[in-house]
């Protein structure tokens, strides 16, 4: 479970494709949440720990830093909500994700399946 912060700069990651801190930082700032470099940092190295980012070292100015890209999570999280049913509830649940999934308008159905990576 992540907090609201690490949420946030998760999002901020996912916006940006791939971005070091103070990118983050700024990209945080401009949608109004106002952190400390220091607290950007440390909750990308919390991110990176709970395999949610990814990041490389990248030469600059002031020597090495980390530049981040958000993780492709939720595509297995989906998938493995998917096999959970399927174990749970048997025919009896597939037939009604089914179901429910037939109720979708166009719009939602195409965004599960990007999601899913099915497109």
């Amino acid at each position: 479970m992540l907090g609201s912060l690490e949420s946030e700069v998760l999002l901020a990651v996912r916006r940006l494709g791939e971005a070091p801190a103070r990118d983050v930082r700024e990209e945080l700032k401009t949608e109004g949440t106002r952190v400390a470099y220091t607290t950007v940092a440390t909750i990308l190295s919390r991110l990176y720990e709970k395999g949610l980012v990814h990041r490389r070292r990248e030469t600059c100015r002031g020597g090495e830093r980390y530049v981040y890209r958000a993780a492709e999570v939720e595509r297995k999280y989906l998938i493995n909500l998917l096999k959970g049913v399927v174990a749970m509830f048997g025919p009896a649940g597939v037939v009604h994700l089914n179901e429910e999934i037939a109720k979708l308008n166009p719009s939602e159905e195409r965004e599960l399946r990007r999601r899913l990576g099915l497109n």
